[in-house]
Formats: structure tokens, C-alpha cells, sequence
């Protein structure tokens, strides 16, 4: 008998969603001699340690136990490490982050806003006595340095603790160096805001100016004596923060890199390698243009490598662009309407494969991520393997169907591999593409597998995945729950057993779930992708779609179907209610974006353009005008939103603003604030009782009574 103490909602909560003890952040020694990586203790830990483990005997030591160094104390985050923090949805504790030095024998990290530093070879770690709170420590390429940011300073210090000392000192409030500005960070998947040079003697170090930002205010509601903060939201439309790029030596000697920031405000990406000249991608504004550019470090001038356009937006990869070590250009680009792999000006993929990103370049190959291109997506839905790619062929190294991902260095790979029919992900350290040893995992197993159908739905090939009760016989037709995020970036179709545990929590309450990643959601072409270019509103006509299809070979009981989703899930779920209430029964939208004038630059821009220049476009993509409340007046549809009042991503007025709107159009709904939550749902007893509540309401929509 299932207890309330170990039910899947509370273990789904105490485990941060079966995450916490499973191994991640891996690094590889340059010698293949070592893998560094993070990992809690248990399946319930929220802690994580520095470990190392020796790919020669496979053995696994400690280097850094971040509950020894704290003297069990317990730990303190400044606001801008919990700003961090949010905008890479870590929902650890302990280490979080680590770097290491070329060789991947010192490694530094923070914890608790104080600066650490492990001997790897040796297993030792110590404090160095730096001012704090300490952000993002990074080690030297050679070891001997360590930079820092602290207050907003960027500084440096030697390895074994002395001359510390600043090399960068904000000018004004509001200035920051070596950080990550919001959109940066939230948005292009850049968190960092130094790198050093391979000499180690300098750095590329951003300076982020965010005076011109507009200020928003974040109060706490249920706690009126606390002042609210005041944090800086670049909105659609409005200024971004000033971001500019120095070269700065160890003996505080800087430089300006120019380059035309009026026309390429965004700095997106920067690579610095012994393989050439730092490289930088910087972007234009509307994100239809952009320049690869190698830096000359003495005079800060640039000079052009490569540049793109694209009529609708030019997206962002993980792992380029970078220098291959022939000093030839990597990158990914829509070309010939696939996603391919270039090195140099040439191709080395084609129509087959759906880039998602490099992992490694040596002199021989090059290692990506891919899915499979449009033609072939049919037998491998949800499927992310690990190729390698030269001007030969292409050869993939993961084999079971699942989503792979990969780390590799000094002829070893860390092959990371989560499947349909093996909780959690497995992890294996090959060499020469044999295994040699296992990382394993202190997960807690979930003790349920989803009953998950993958497939597709429509005529456009929607990816799908439908989940049934486990006690289901197949008699008669089931309430249905969609269950989308439908959005960009945020595939979940994905032939993987714990991405489908909550949908199986859900449909063992009685309903049939469907899951679809329609148009816009990643993984399939950059026609899918970019297909939403102005209009948001395809992803609900695909939602329909799938449905609509599914029913014909599924028990699907369209008398009685509901949706739910958080983010861009949450509005498209109220957009589901509100648009096509012939369709959907009830909706439960969370956090959902209702107005994306209050949405960031870098996100909303790409997709709708310039607000005053396309005023039209957000009028029909929002949720609180005209346009947006023009579905029929009757028939009303259950509606329940939730929002975290301390979410500083979506905005609670998103929230406010859609519940003002309906109010003013006599439609009812629920409102369910959850006080002191952020964009994420960390508190373990309100991410338990958020998915009761949610099935109770469920329940009572759609007329299926309690139990």
C-alpha cells in the first residue's frame, strides 16, 4: 500500500524529479587519465560533491565534500548567485559549478559565496581567503591564477591564495564585469562573462552596463514589511543592457574590442583556444544577422571570418562556434533546409541529420549531437544520438534508441545515455569507443515505468506521446490531458523514461495523455522550427491536430478533454480554453507569458518581431486583448492559473493582467498564487500539493468526481 509519504507526488518533490544523485557536469583530462564530475550523495540530497574518478582501475574518490568544507555549516547565496542560480534552473545545493585548469588538475568552484580551490591528482581541497560573495571562479589554463567576479569586480588571485587583487572594477551602480547579462543568460545559453587566453596571461572579460534597462519590481504579497526588489527587465521593445568586451592583462593593462555594437548589439558567444584568435559570434538586434569575428588581442580590433542572414532568425547551438585544431571555423547553420555541421566553408552533414550541437573537435572528427533530419524522423521519434563527423562520413556511437549526449577528451568519451526502458540515465566511460568503466548513480528509482505509446499524429507528422492508466484494459474511452510545453527550445517528445513520469502520474488518475511537440519545438528542421515566425498560435493548431488524429486509433474521449502546462506550456494551455473551447474542457495554465510586451528582448523579439514596429503581431499572440479574448463568449471553460509571486522571469502581472481581463469579459477562472515561488517550483511541499490540487481540479472540471 502506497503511503502519503512515499507517494509519487512527494517523492517526485523530495527527489527535484528523480534528479538529485544522479552524476552530471562532466570533465575529461586531457590525458584521458581522469573524468571530473558532480554528485549528491543520495537520491534525497540536495548537496553536491567534486568527484574524480580514474578511467585506469575505474575506482572514484572525493575531491571536494562541500559539507567537510563548510564545517557542517549551513549555506549562504547572495542575491546575485540566486540570480544565477534561477536563470540556469539549478535546483542543487553545494557544488553547482566547477572549472578546471587545461590539464584538469585544479579545480575551483564556490560555495557558500566563498572561494575553493581541489588538487584532483592529490584529493585535496582548501579555501582561498578572496573578499566574496565569489562568483563563477575560474582557474588559469597553466593553474597558477584564479579569476573570480565579487560585487561586480572581476579579480584574480594565485593558486596557492596570495596577491589577490582586482583587474576590473564596476565604474558605476549597475555595471558588472565578467558576468552574464539577463537576456544572455536567460536566453542565449551564455553564463558566463570572462575567459581566459590560452597563454594565460589576459582575458576576454565582458563589461555589462544595464542603467539603461528598465527596473521592475518583485514583492512578496505575503510578507508586506519586506522592501521588494528592485531587478533590471530588458521587456520587448525596450532597452537591453550595454555590453561591451575588454582584453585585460594580468598587470590590469586594457583594451576595447570593437566592433560595430550599434548594429551587433548582442555579444552571443565567445571562444578562446590555442587553435586560433578569439572568436566571437555577436548578433544583431532582430537576430537576422550575425558575424563570426577573430579578435587580434594587442589592438582589440576584429576582423570577419564568416557572416549570416536569415529572413526569419538565426538560432544559437551549444558548442560553436569554435576553432577546429587546423584553425578552421566550426559552426552549425540552416543551409539547404536542414541544420548541418560546417567546418571551413564546407558541409560535413546533410539532409540526414538534425544538428543540435557540438560536443568536441580533435584533429580527426568531429563529435555533435543530432537527431534525424525530416525525411527520416518517422522510426526515430524522440531519439538524440552522438555522431562523429569528418570529411569521410558520419558514424554514430550511441546504439539503443534514447537521447544521448556525450563529453570527450584524450581518446576517452563519457557517453551519457537515457532510454525508454531504464530510469534515470546511464552513464559509461569509453575508450577507443570501448567501455571501460561506469559512473554510477545514486538516483532513487521512481518505481513506476510510463506506459508511453511514441508516435505521430496528423498530416504534418506531429511528434507525439500518448500515455495510458497501467491499470488500463482497454474498454472504454478515457478523459483526455494534453500535456505540452509546444514551445521553442522545449522538446518533450523525447524516447526517454523519466521525462514521462509526471504525464504517468497523471494518466494513472484516470485520463489518457497526450503529449505533442508541434510546429516550433525543436529537434526536426529549421522549417518546423522557425514555422511560428509571428504567429504562436500554430502550436495550439497543431495541439488540435494531434488530438483530433490520435482519437481515431486511441480511446480518446473527446466529450471531455483538458490541458495543462507551465510556461510557454501555461500559455498555451489558457490560449487551448480560450481560443477553442469546442476542443478543451479546462485548462491549468502555470507561469504562463499572457502578454508578451512583458516578455524579454532576446526570446520575444526573435519570434514576433519588433513590438512598435509589429504591434498587430502581439495584439493576436496575447491572451489580454481584444484579439486575444475573440474566442465565443459561451461556452465558459474552467480555467485555473498558477504563478509564483517571486518569479522574476515570467512576471506575476502575466498572470494579474490574463485574470483582469477575464474578469472585465465575465469569464470565470481560479487564480493560485504561490508565495516566495520563482519560476521553478524547488519547495518540496508546494511542488507535491501544486499536483494534487491540479488533479483535483481536473477531477471537478471535467465532471469525473473525487478518487
Amino acid at each position: 500500500m502506497t503511503t502519503e509519504a512515499d507517494s509519487f507526488p512527494r517523492r517526485h518533490a523530495r527527489t527535484q524529479r528523480f534528479t538529485l544523485g544522479a552524476p552530471r557536469s562532466f570533465t575529461v583530462a586531457p590525458d584521458g587519465s581522469r573524468v571530473v564530475f558532480l554528485r549528491s550523495g543520495s537520491g534525497t540530497d540536495r548537496a553536491n560533491s567534486l568527484w574524480t574518478l580514474d578511467t585506469e582501475g575505474g575506482g572514484e574518490r572525493v575531491a571536494a565534500d562541500p559539507r567537510a568544507l563548510l564545517g557542517g555549516a549551513s549555506e549562504r547565496l547572495s542575491a546575485e548567485e540566486r540570480a544565477r542560480r534561477e536563470r540556469s534552473r539549478e535546483g542543487g545545493a553545494g557544488i553547482v559549478g566547477y572549472a578546471t585548469d587545461a590539464a584538469v588538475e585544479l579545480a575551483s568552484f564556490a560555495l557558500s559565496g566563498r572561494l575553493f580551490v581541489a588538487e584532483l591528482r592529490a584529493g585535496t581541497a582548501r579555501e582561498l581567503p578572496v573578499p566574496g560573495p565569489v562568483i563563477d571562479p575560474r582557474p588559469s589554463p597553466d593553474g597558477r591564477h584564479v579569476a573570480y567576479v565579487a560585487r561586480g569586480a572581476l579579480r584574480v588571485v594565485a593558486a596557492e591564495g596570495a596577491d589577490d587583487r582586482a583587474l576590473a572594477t564596476p565604474e558605476a551602480e549597475g555595471v558588472t564585469y565578467g558576468l552574464a547579462e539577463f537576456v544572455a543568460a536567460e536566453e542565449m545559453g551564455r553564463s558566463r562573462g570572462f575567459w581566459w587566453a590560452p597563454e594565460s596571461d589576459r582575458l576576454l572579460v565582458a563589461r555589462a552596463d544595464d542603467t539603461p534597462v528598465e527596473r521592475w519590481w518583485i514583492a512578496d504579497p505575503a510578507h508586506p514589511e519586506r522592501e521588494p526588489s528592485r531587478v533590471p527587465y530588458p521587456a520587448a521593445g525596450t532597452a537591453n543592457a550595454d555590453v561591451r568586451l575588454f582584453v585585460i592583462g594580468l598587470d590590469g593593462v586594457r583594451t576595447e574590442v570593437s566592433w560595430d555594437r550599434a548594429r551587433y548589439p548582442y555579444l552571443a558567444r565567445v571562444h578562446w583556444s590555442a587553435a586560433g584568435a578569439p572568436l566571437l559570434l555577436v548578433q544583431a538586434r532582430d537576430q537576422r544577422s550575425q558575424l563570426f569575428l577573430a579578435v587580434e588581442p594587442d589592438s582589440g580590433a576584429t576582423r570577419m571570418v564568416h557572416a549570416d542572414e536569415d529572413p526569419t532568425w538565426l538560432e544559437l547551438f551549444p558548442g560553436v562556434p569554435c576553432w577546429s585544431p587546423s584553425g578552421h571555423l566550426v559552426r552549425i547553420a540552416d543551409e539547404g533546409g536542414a541544420r548541418r555541421l560546417a567546418v571551413g566553408e564546407r558541409p560535413l552533414t546533410g539532409a540526414q541529420l538534425h544538428i543540435r550541437a557540438v560536443l568536441d573537435v580533435s584533429d580527426d572528427d568531429v563529435l555533435v549531437s543530432a537527431s534525424a533530419g525530416e525525411e527520416a524522423a518517422g522510426p526515430e521519434t524522440g531519439e538524440v544520438h552522438v555522431y562523429r563527423v569528418n570529411e569521410l562520413g558520419v558514424e554514430r556511437l550511441s546504439q539503443e534508441p534514447g537521447v544521448h549526449t556525450a563529453v570527450r577528451a584524450g581518446g576517452v568519451t563519457v557517453l551519457v545515455s537515457a532510454t525508454p526502458d531504464r530510469p534515470g540515465a546511464r552513464v559509461r566511460v569509453l575508450r577507443d569507443g570501448k567501455p571501460t568503466a561506469t559512473v554510477p548513480s545514486y538516483a532513487e528509482d521512481p518505481g513506476m515505468s510510463p506506459r508511453v505509446t511514441l508516435t505521430q499524429g496528423g498530416a504534418r507528422r506531429i511528434p507525439c506521446a500518448v500515455l495510458m492508466p497501467r491499470d488500463y484494459a482497454g474498454d472504454t474511452p478515457l478523459p483526455v490531458l494534453m500535456d505540452p510545453y509546444g514551445g521553442p527550445h522545449g522538446a518533450r517528445v523525447v524516447a526517454a523514461h523519466n521525462a514521462h513520469l509526471t504525464s504517468q502520474w497523471f494518466a494513472d488518475q484516470g485520463f489518457a495523455v497526450v503529449v505533442a511537440d508541434g510546429r516550433g519545438t525543436p529537434g526536426r528542421s529549421p522549417a518546423w522550427e522557425k514555422a511560428v515566425h509571428h504567429d504562436f498560435t500554430l502550436s495550439l493548431d497543431d495541439q488540435v491536430e494531434a488530438l483530433h488524429d490520435l482519437a481515431r486509433s486511441h480511446p480518446l474521449d473527446l466529450s471531455r478533454v483538458a490541458v495543462r502546462g507551465w510556461s510557454y506550456g501555461g500559455y498555451l494551455a489558457a490560449l487551448a480554453v480560450l481560443r477553442r473551447p469546442d476542443v478543451f474542457h479546462a485548462g491549468i495554465a502555470g507561469a504562463p507569458v499572457t502578454d508578451w510586451r512583458l516578455y524579454d528582448t532576446h526570446y520575444t523579439e526573435r519570434y514576433l518581431g519588433d513590438p512598435a514596429a509589429h504591434p498587430e503581431t502581439y495584439a493576436k499572440n496575447s491572451l489580454v486583448t481584444d484579439e486575444g479574448l475573440s474566442s465565443p463568449a459561451e461556452p465558459h471553460r474552467p480555467l485555473m492559473i498558477v504563478h509564483g509571486l517571486a518569479d522574476d522571469n515570467v512576471v506575476v502581472a502575466h498572470a494579474l493582467r490574463l485574470s483582469s481581463a477575464l474578469l472585465a469579459a465575465g469569464r470565470p477562472h481560479e487564480v493560485l498564487p504561490l508565495s516566495g515561488v520563482t519560476h521553478m517550483t524547488p519547495q518540496e511541499q508546494v511542488a507535491e500539493n501544486l499536483l494534487l490540487l491540479q488533479v483535483d481540479f481536473l477531477k471537478r472540471s471535467l465532471g469525473l468526481g473525487a478518487g
